[in-house]
């Protein structure tokens, strides 16, 4: 499968393009683009950020690529992603960017050229909704929120 992907016009293009850092990985590292004049931004605990990644993409009909959160920031620092997964939709051009939170205790430095989150590439199905009286009755039935058993 084929995801194009393009610089934004004030990229840094020196800096590489979301790979994929293992064999069997499910998500290709993205980086932080601040440009051609590279920089860096302080994410300070409670706050959050967008972060430009200097590229856009045109993604196959019937996929998406959903943008999460790399685990070595979030164990280490508490920085996280606040939409996760974040959808890219396969007719969405713009520029890509990344919603970032401290969460944390401590200011985190966002740099340029840092491995700021994961893409992965994935299947998109869209459903017919029809408006019925009743539904099926299943043995769940309307339970919620922890209403199959408590794990000990």
């Amino acid at each position: 499968m084929q995801v194009k992907l393009s610089w934004q016009p004030d990229a840094d293009r020196d800096l590489p393009l979301p790979s994929y850092q293992t064999k069997g990985a499910a998500g290709a590292d993205i980086c932080a683009n601040f440009g051609t004049k590279g920089g860096a931004v302080t994410l300070d605990p409670g706050a959050r950020l967008l972060v430009p990644t200097g590229l856009s993409m045109a993604i196959p009909d019937g996929v998406e690529v959903q943008i999460r959160p790399r685990s070595g920031l979030a164990l280490k620092h508490g920085v996280t992603l606040v939409n996760s997964p974040g959808t890219i939709d396969s007719d969405y051009r713009g520029p890509v960017g990344v919603i970032m939170i401290n969460l944390g205790d401590t200011p985190f430095e966002v740099t340029h050229g840092m491995r700021i989150a994961q893409m992965v590439v994935a299947p998109v199905v869209q459903a017919q909704f029809t408006l019925v009286d009743d539904l099926d009755a299943t043995e769940r039935g309307a339970g919620g929120f922890g209403s199959t058993g408590v794990v000990a």
